[in-house]
């Protein structure tokens, strides 16, 4: 199927050169063609420019943009989308005066979400996921990193990997999974946990690298969940199934962990809330990008990682939603991009990087994704009628996105079951 999009008010991330990563100063620039057009052949760019050298091309599908913006489509580096049910009652604990640690202590967060998750069937919770994968789509997000955690039981985690690699298969959207293999301790492991982390480097790493669905690692390094030590010893034992390490890291405290990313040449450090000029000396001249979650902060008021020391310090940033039914129970990435300028102070360019070029980064795809470059992938985002692209940030509570291209592809928004080879 071939596609050629016109009369595009704004064409945004147009990069000649395939550029994967951008850094500091770099960040405020998002290169731009004005009244553009964009040509695809299958699943791939194959050309772009200015309207008056658009002359002699044909396609299947012509669609006039006409006073619309053209983009990259997001690219969620941080997400728990496989998850059963809700945690809607501690919502309302939290409002109420509880804290997150609090809440955890008493048997509730990611342990009850692992409850809730060991108890529902592999089908169900392919459905409740695709259904929340469907809305994001229609939001203009077009690759999704897919982490599990939930389960904190070698036959549940392996459960969600199936899951996941179900979705992989049936969507067009782009899906890196990663083993989330220390995310909380089990209750039954409180008194013992070494011999929880036995589990997980004896049984639960080796299991799931069989699987071969998985390429990466993650861990919650913090406070009361897994410690330096801890992580290291995770994080060696994926290495040795070849899985590369991502870290939650510095959500409440500063451990060590960033240096500890860098060390074992993670792809990502992620949440950094906290933040010290240690973290962010270890981070430069490292392959690690760090990545920012508004959507965790604005939901529990905990403070937004200061994204303009990092910037200001010359090192690149990605956003991303953390989607989690706990701390973070939105995938909306068009909000992600409004609160990086609005809580983040990063500029719309800054932000738009971050959620496109530098999101693909932080899932090692930015080879094929997160820019407008002859032979990547298509997965782009076609706006409403707007003035500027700065209106995507500024109208925070808004859905700015008409149309939306997954793998060459024109889905459906209306009815966006329909983005689901099934």
């Amino acid at each position: 199927m071939s596609i050629l999009i016109i009369n595009i008010k704004q064409l945004l991330q147009v990069h000649d050169s395939n550029v994967t990563i951008v850094k500091g100063e770099a960040m405020k620039t998002l290169p731009i063609i004005e009244d553009a057009y964009v040509y695809i052949d299958n699943d791939t760019i194959i050309e772009y420019g200015k309207m008056e050298d658009c002359d002699g091309i044909e396609a299947e599908t012509t669609i006039d943009a006409t006073g619309k913006i053209v983009l990259p489509s997001w690219c969620d580096s941080h997400t728990h989308i496989v998850y059963a049910g809700n945690r809607t009652s501690e919502f309302v604990d939290r409002i109420n005066g509880l804290t997150y640690a609090e809440i955890a202590n008493r048997g509730g967060g990611i342990l009850n979400s692992a409850k809730l998750l060991q108890n529902t069937s592999e089908e169900d919770l392919y459905n409740q996921s695709t259904k929340r994968m469907e809305e994001l789509i229609k939001m203009g997000t077009g690759a999704f990193e897919i982490k599990t955690g939930y389960g904190l039981t070698v036959e549940a985690e392996l459960k969600m990997l199936r899951v996941i690699k179900r979705i992989k298969q049936e969507s067009l959207a782009k899906i890196t999974p990663t083993l989330l293999a220390a995310h909380a301790i089990p209750e039954a492991y409180r008194a013992n946990k070494d011999a929880y982390i036995k589990l997980i480097t004896e049984k639960l790493i080796p299991q799931a690298s069989e699987l071969n669905i998985a390429n990466f690692i993650d861990v919650f390094c913090e406070e009361g969940y897994f410690d330096i030590d801890d992580t290291e010893a995770i994080l060696k034992a994926g290495l040795k199934h070849k899985f590369r390490p991502k870290i939650h890291v510095n959500q409440f405290n500063i451990l060590g962990g960033i240096a500890l990313g860098v060390k074992y040449n993670a792809l990502s450090v992620d949440h950094l809330e906290e933040l010290n000029e240690a973290d962010i000396e270890a981070l430069k001249g490292s392959d690690t990008i760090p990545v920012a979650l508004p959507g965790c902060s604005y939901f529990l008021s905990i403070p937004y990682t200061p994204a303009r020391k990092l910037i200001d310090a010359g090192l690149p940033l990605a956003i991303a939603t953390d989607y989690n039914p706990g701390s973070a129970p939105s995938g909306n990435m068009n909000f992600v991009v409004s609160a990086a300028c609005v809580k983040l102070k990063m500029t719309p360019e800054e932000a738009i990087n971050a959620a496109t070029i530098n999101g693909a980064y932080a899932m090692r795809i930015s080879n094929m994704y997160g820019s407008i470059t002859r032979g990547k992938k298509a997965n782009l985002i076609i706006t409403k009628p707007l003035d500027h692209y700065s209106e995507i940030p500024y109208a925070f509570a808004h859905n700015p996105v008409e149309q939306v291209i997954l793998n060459g592809q024109l889905k459906n928004i209306k009815n966006p079951e329909e983005n689901f080879r099934i």
